[in-house]
């Protein structure tokens, strides 16, 4: 035995099982001899008999596939080693693995099967699909049979097994990317069948399952990624064509830095007019010279330098615009159309019709608006009108859904970079509309936690222009941003705050709530002004409305300490709080105040020094808002919802707090 005997050179394989043999012993015949292995215990033995059959049996296989010659006897010895893999006792990936490299590897050193050929094998090795993942050479071979025969029953019989197991089970695409690519044409041969995206619809919801919450995780996140694998390779070729392709902020401003670049294939520019063109001759030193692309894929460029114009002749004068010019919402570009083949439009088509379903399902929607919010698209899908209006649907059902955690995403993930409100906001790359989108996302958004100044700043500085001309149009959510903005004193330019009124009066809507603002404004004065208790207790039951009431009977300039203990407020009541200027001391032990009067208060009672939170709903999304009052010293979050790391958080961040009350938190 000072030699390895190999598989293939062992002739038989025996227990022996006569009276007084060996205990737990194998005999293994081999050209010249015989060979005894005794095992520790019975159990060990069966593991290396079923093992040796096994590997002895594989080495045959392999051997008579290898060289095939008749194909009825090749399909045949499939069917046989099939039905091994599956009545073999032993629990192994290996034992069902192995005949499908081997089969995969058959099917790749012969290329010249008939299309029977392709549909006999798939037919055999389907039985070990169903717990399987299919090896990348059989992946392969599947696309190829997709693409070429999509109507096949054999997509529909076999196949549709195999990719459901494959979304519900696969962890990382990353690691085997052919199964990916075999998802990918599967989903496209459903919708080459006679009812197309009918067929897609149905399988969707097949994968959903038909109760309200899917059971299977992963199914989302791997449609998702097909689906982003698909749009990419519809703009890849001409993203390979253009090494030089400009970014999304110069698509967003007309490309003007496109002079400097000096592409591989030149950008052929169409003007609507030769009026612009002259003005473009006169107002650019330089300009792109008009060449037709010879590529499959063409890039149209529309520029109208009409803002331009109006903007240079403003250069160096100190005033302040124009009502004229904040309404300017329109980019210097405003279209770059990409003409795709007909193959890239039907992917294209047919997987953001996908993501659309995908958006229909309300407990697929948070992850959904999760997975897209970093806006995973090259930009030049970004800047594909057909793409972007597609896509639009999928925006509008985040901008619809109730849920914080689904519209939340429509902001951008960091500051400097955009989001879906950006792009679809007029001005944005993917605004085709008049601004209802636009506006939707802001009602949303605004009737939610962001009603802070924060998000009001973030408008004033960057979307003021199209906030005005829709509350020009009578938009009533706008109107009511352009109110707050004042109320608020976000703006501080008198002539824009002229502008502003000038606005909201040119309107009824707008007239009426400026009204009320300045009557409001009225009663924050006279509420404001110096006098009036110190100290106020509201009684226990009390509600929102009985607060308001009380606050408007009088004056309390003076009031430090208000105590709203064992009432019925909630976080509707910090409209009124955050105009009590003097307060220094809160209690709202026992209330359903939460998380979005908090980060309220946070942002105006910056002089605050003691908070009770006690028994209140509040969470670690609205406490981690209160680092920003420096001047806590004294804060009790008893029996909340705090977290260890929102209380460590909150330590490091308020140098002033010297009593903190954490009993019954998970920080305890």
């Amino acid at each position: 035995m000072e030699n390895s005997i190999s598989y293939s050179a062992i002739e038989d394989v025996q227990l022996l099982s006569w009276e007084n043999a060996p205990k737990y012993c194998l005999q293994l015949t081999i050209p010249g001899g015989t060979v005894l292995l005794q095992a520790a215990n019975s159990y060990l033995r069966d593991q290396w008999f079923h093992s040796l059959q096994w590997k002895k049996k594989i080495y045959k296989y392999k051997k008579v596939l290898s060289n095939p010659s008749r194909w009825e006897v090749v399909l045949k010895e499939i069917r046989t080693l099939v039905d091994m893999a599956l009545t073999s006792p032993l629990q192994d990936d290996s034992i069902h693995q192995a005949p499908l490299e081997i089969v995969s590897k058959l099917l790749s050193e012969n290329n010249n099967l008939t299309t029977q050929d392709h549909e006999s094998i798939i037919v055999a090795i389907a039985p070990l699909l169903e717990n399987n993942h299919p090896p990348p050479d059989l992946c392969e071979f599947f696309c190829k049979h997709c693409r070429e025969r999509p109507r096949s029953m054999v997509v529909i019989e076999v196949f549709t097994p195999v990719v459901q197991r494959i979304l519900k089970h696969n962890m990382d695409f990353g690691k085997c990317p052919r199964l990916r690519l075999f998802t990918q044409e599967y989903i496209l041969a459903l919708n080459e069948l006679n009812a197309g995206m009918e067929v897609v619809k149905k399988f969707i919801h097949s994968m959903h399952g038909p109760t309200g919450q899917c059971p299977h995780p992963r199914v989302l996140p791997n449609l998702v990624a097909v689906c982003l694998a698909a749009i990419y390779s519809c703009y890849e070729e001409f993203i390979n064509s253009r090494d030089n392709s400009p970014s999304l902020k110069e698509i967003r401003n007309g490309c003007q830095q496109q002079c400097d670049r000096k592409p591989n294939l030149p950008l052929r520019l169409l003007h609507t007019s030769p009026d612009l063109v002259s003005q473009e001759a006169t107002l650019t030193e330089s300009r792109l010279k008009p060449v037709i692309v010879t590529n499959e894929i063409h890039v149209e460029v529309e520029r109208n330098n009409t803002a331009n114009q109006k903007m240079t002749a403003n250069v160096g004068n100190d005033s302040e615009p124009n009502l004229i010019d904040c309404l300017m919402v329109s980019p210097t570009c405003s279209t770059m159309s990409i003409e795709l083949s007909a193959q890239a439009d039907r992917i294209l088509g047919c997987y953001v019709e996908i993501l659309k379903m995908l958006s229909d399902y309300d407990d697929w929607r948070p992850a959904l608006a999760s997975l897209l919010q970093p806006i995973p698209f090259p930009k030049e899908a970004l800047a594909h009108e057909k793409f972007t209006k597609e896509l639009k649907y999928v925006i509008q059902r985040f901008a619809e859904d109730p849920r914080q955690e689904v519209h939340s995403c429509l902001l951008s993930v960091r500051a400097g970079k955009d989001g879906w409100f950006q792009l679809y906001s007029p001005g944005g790359v993917a605004c085709d509309d008049d601004g209802e989108l636009f506006a939707s996302m802001v009602h949303i958004l605004m009737g939610s936690c962001y009603k802070t100044k924060k998000f009001l700043l973030s408008l004033a500085e960057n979307k003021l222009g199209p906030c005005m001309l829709l509350a020009l149009r009578g938009n009533q959510t706008m109107v009511e941003i352009l109110c707050l903005m004042l109320e608020y004193n976000i703006i501080d330019n008198n002539d824009t705050q002229l502008q502003i009124i000038s606005t909201l009066e040119s309107t009824d809507v707008g007239k009426r709530m400026y009204e009320q603002l300045c009557d409001r404004q009225r009663e924050l004065k006279e509420l404001q002004r110096k006098g009036g208790p110190t100290r106020l207790t509201l009684p226990s039951k009390s509600t929102d409305a009985d607060l308001a009431r009380l606050l408007s009977s009088g004056s309390f300039g003076n009031l430090e300490n208000l105590s709203l203990a064992f009432t019925n407020v909630t976080s509707a009541c910090a409209e009124h709080l955050i105009k009590l200027p003097s307060l220094k001391q809160l209690n709202l032990w026992s209330t359903q105040f939460g998380d979005a009067g908090l980060r309220l208060l946070s942002e105006h009672l910056t002089m605050l020094q003691v908070l009770n939170l006690c028994e209140t709903p509040v969470t670690d999304a609205g406490l981690l808002a209160l680092s920003s009052m420096k001047s806590l010293c004294s804060l009790n979050m008893n029996s909340t919802k705090l977290s260890a790391d929102t209380y460590e958080d909150l330590k490091a961040k308020l140098p002033n707090l010297k009593e903190v009350d954490v009993r019954y938190t998970e920080a305890w």
